[in-house]
């Protein structure tokens, strides 16, 4: 699996109960963490696509931002 990382606006714990069950859906429970902390909001996908566009997209249906660090 490729991990991918992400600049997001993903704020806090509700933002993240917003994003659980499309990221889940997409790339599996447990292979997607959000760095909270992090002042970037740094979004961790682990992912055999390897196409980071699916993952601003599916971000994107969600009313969130991501911008690809790799």
């Amino acid at each position: 699996m490729k991990k991918e990382q992400f600049k997001t606006n993903i704020m806090c714990g509700s933002c993240i109960t917003k994003v659980t069950p499309v990221l889940n859906e997409k790339f599996g429970e447990g292979n997607w963490n959000v760095d909270t902390k992090n002042p970037k909001k740094i979004l961790t996908v682990s992912t055999n696509e390897g196409n980071v566009n699916n993952v601003i997209n599916v971000l994107d249906k969600v009313g969130y931002k991501a911008e690809s660090l790799n």
